[in-house]
């Protein structure tokens, strides 16, 4: 299993690397969960790693359903040199809806590189929202080309993405994305103690960053501490 830890900033980027994750996932916590970072920061992070053996992933936003304005933002940031690009389909309200965002963004990525890994990212608390499924954004991620299902949680309001999926639920979607030959990515206020359950979903991807930060709240800065105790319960599997 894969660590994903979210940096915001380059400092705090190296401090993920030195502390061992996998990917390094660029983001910006002030606009929302899978909040963008502008290109600036993205391509200079990328950069600096370009020779390291860690990846780079930059999330794209919890994105509007909008395909051109999607299409635009990945074409844009398809030139950043990072290795994923995650598209929230916080905009989306169906199986269409989905299809129609993610099928923008991973055509511009591929005007630009066609090995760029594609992720399609749903939220665990979708019902809060009236979002779409999160069956049907794998449904959907399969459909349009993407490469990777991913959930998060959208609403950051203390509760984790247990709170909103049970494990069978989220086996549930590992399972289907892996039938359809994706790879798949968790994500949502996920802690070390939650990490049992996290092995028994066997999921490729998990993803972290208040885990990591100081008080476990993803808005204080990333530790060094908190990324060497993160890698290590995931690690000791």
């Amino acid at each position: 299993m894969k660590v994903l830890i979210s940096p915001i900033s380059l400092e705090e980027a190296r401090i993920v690397v030195r502390g061992g994750c996998d990917i390094v996932d660029i983001k910006n916590v002030k606009e929302g969960s899978l909040g963008a970072q502008g290109p600036w920061v993205t391509k200079a992070i990328c950069e600096e790693f370009k020779d390291e053996p860690v990846l780079c992933s930059a999330a794209l936003g919890d994105l509007p359903n909008i395909p051109g304005t999607i299409a635009l933002a990945s074409f844009g940031a398809a030139h950043c040199g990072a290795d994923y690009l995650k598209a929230g389909l916080y905009g989306a309200k169906n199986y269409d809806d989905a299809l129609a965002m993610m099928s923008a963004s991973v055509k511009a990525i591929n005007m630009v590189r066609t090995d760029v890994i594609k992720v399609a990212c749903g939220y665990a608390d979708f019902a809060k929202f009236g979002g779409v499924s999160a069956l049907d954004v794998v449904r959907a991620a399969k459909d349009s080309g993407s490469d990777v299902a991913m959930l998060d949680t959208k609403i950051k309001d203390g509760s984790t993405l247990f709170d909103n999926m049970s494990v069978q639920e989220l086996k549930d979607f590992v399972n289907l994305a892996k039938e359809l030959g994706l790879g798949t990515a968790l994500a949502g206020s996920v802690r070390k103690e939650h990490m049992d359950m996290v092995f028994d979903i066997d999921c490729d991807i998990i993803g972290v960053r208040g885990a990591v930060c100081e008080g476990n709240d993803r808005t204080t800065s990333i530790t060094e501490k908190g990324v060497s105790e993160f890698v290590a319960s995931v690690r000791k599997n």
